[in-house]
């Protein structure tokens, strides 16, 4: 498979859980939803390694590179379940879902070639999936101030871009699964230990748990396949296409709990998935 279709794949994977975040922020304490979602998800990848070659930790530059990939992504992840839950969507989306354009620049100073067509392609994904967000409907409840809202999406878009980049290197240097184990149990370890120091709780209620494994299931898969994209070429164009599930995302609110899509919005999709095809083709 391509790295654009191990990227189209954790678009669709990081679609379904980011629904699913959208709609318990407000009922469930994030850092233990967020715990739930990253314990998970490490039972997948580990269960995933032993099948196939049994867990090990990278050697050399591939661990720290592996360490550096999980805080990234826990960062990440902060920065997207707390930007998610003060909303609106239509902003949140937009920002994080431009992470592309860092991956791009990780690219092009890595030394890999990066062509205008390729950047053009790029930026006219990023902005029809701002299209699409931007003219989603959403509650009427009044957000709360915009500003710590961008920065908090400002820092998840940083957090992924990172996170692909280094366990993309550690994967080419060790292996994707080793890689993205390191770097699943490196975040959790630091929430944990993030969670004691404020004193946060760790229930979620029963309700929750089931719909937080399911994300975890999800977010692992997603995050092995944007990761194992580092051995194939083209890496970058994992991190491209997965930036889709903010379209994903409002598309599948359409479709599943009837929010309304307008010509436009169906105009953007249209071109995301254009560019999408031109960067495979």
């Amino acid at each position: 498979m391509s790295a654009l279709g191990l990227g189209l794949i954790a678009a669709l994977c990081w679609g379904l859980h980011d629904i699913t975040i959208r709609y318990l922020s407000r009922t469930v304490p994030l850092m233990g939803a967020l715990a739930v979602v990253l314990a998970t998800g490490l039972a997948f990848q580990a269960t995933v390694l032993a099948a196939s070659e049994g867990a090990r930790l990278p050697q050399g530059p591939a661990l720290w590179l592996s360490i550096g990939s999980g805080l990234a992504f826990l960062v990440a992840s902060l920065g997207l379940y707390f930007a998610f839950e003060r909303g609106p969507v239509r902003l949140v989306a937009p920002i994080i879902g431009a992470y592309p354009i860092l991956s791009l620049l990780f690219a092009f100073l890595a030394g890999s070639p990066v062509g205008a067509d390729q950047v053009l392609a790029v930026l006219v994904i990023v902005g029809a999936v701002g299209v699409v967000a931007g003219l989603s409907g959403d509650s009427d409840d009044p957000a709360p101030p915009k500003g710590p809202t961008i920065a908090l999406s400002l820092i998840a878009a940083l957090g992924f871009a990172a996170t692909f980049k280094l366990g993309q290197l550690a994967a080419t240097l060790d292996g994707e699964l080793n890689a993205t184990l390191l770097a699943r149990v490196t975040a959790l370890v630091l929430l944990l230990a993030l969670i004691v120091i404020r004193r946060q709780t760790l229930r979620v209620g029963a309700a929750a748990l089931l719909p937080l494994v399911v994300m975890g299931l999800l977010d692992g898969v997603a995050l092995l396949a944007v990761i194992s994209a580092g051995v194939l070429d083209h890496p970058q164009l994992a991190a491209v296409a997965s930036s889709m599930f903010g379209l994903i995302t409002i598309v599948l609110a359409w479709a599943f709990l009837r929010e309304s899509m307008s010509r436009p919005q169906w105009a953007g999709c249209l071109a995301a998935f254009l560019a999408i095809g031109y960067l495979a083709w």
